[in-house]
């Protein structure tokens, strides 16, 4: 089973500047709006992807079903891809709702919605060795509490974005640096394994966060921890 990770943030909070300290060449960029990379040299690192897909590791598309084939292909054929990034998920559902916004009815939330499922769904059964790594802006609830951007509550029925994940790391700004808070602090959204983390911040390193998931994963412990 795959490593599954939820990144939330505001604009500008560092989301997509986390990709910086991945290694590109084992790193497979699926970027919904086609936004330039905001880290330097990443227009060399990144280049757009072939089209049988097995050359290249970057690739822009809010097609929902354009993503699955392109995760099915990094799942199947490129095993040398140890990190696949979608940035930012959330435009995929704006972007389709914007698209049928003419429509009556709710049938366009519904196909949305189970669209959206599709994708989340199609990342928890991955290879062993694969991270994937799912970013998307925030929005305030009723409660006054940060939850994934969606399209309204209709979309948000049919899947609890981030139940699909194993880890939910929030961007934020502390002291004029980027940060993931790697727990929930009852207004900002984040969550991480029992004991993988004893500090409330950490660096938006998305290799670091790789790296302590792994050894998390396989340390070795008494049968009482």
């Amino acid at each position: 089973m795959s490593h599954s990770v939820l990144i939330l943030g505001e604009s500008g909070s560092g989301k997509s500047t986390s990709i910086r300290t991945l290694p590109h060449e084992e790193t497979l960029i699926i970027n919904v709006i086609g936004k330039s990379l905001p880290f330097r040299g990443s227009k060399n690192k990144y280049k757009k992807l072939s089209p049988d897909g097995l050359e290249g590791n970057y690739y822009a598309s809010d097609d929902h079903s354009a993503i699955m084939r392109i995760i099915k292909l990094v799942n199947e054929k490129r095993k040398e891809i140890k990190y696949l990034v979608i940035d930012d998920f959330g435009y995929t559902l704006t972007n389709s709702f914007m698209r049928r916004a003419s429509e009556v009815g709710f049938k366009k939330f519904t196909d949305i919605g189970v669209d959206a499922f599709r994708v989340f769904d199609s990342i928890t059964n991955l290879r062993d060795d694969l991270f994937c790594f799912v970013m998307m802006h925030t929005e305030i609830d009723a409660n006054g509490k940060y939850k994934p951007k969606t399209i309204g509550k209709m979309v948000d029925q049919y899947v609890v974005i981030e139940g699909k994940f194993t880890c939910v790391f929030h961007a934020l700004i502390i002291e004029g640096k980027y940060k993931f808070l790697t727990n929930n602090d009852s207004i900002h959204m984040a969550r991480s394994s029992l004991g993988m983390y004893e500090e409330a911040f950490v660096d938006n390193d998305l290799f670091s966060i790789s790296n302590r998931i792994y050894e998390y994963d396989n340390e070795e412990c008494d049968v009482d921890a």
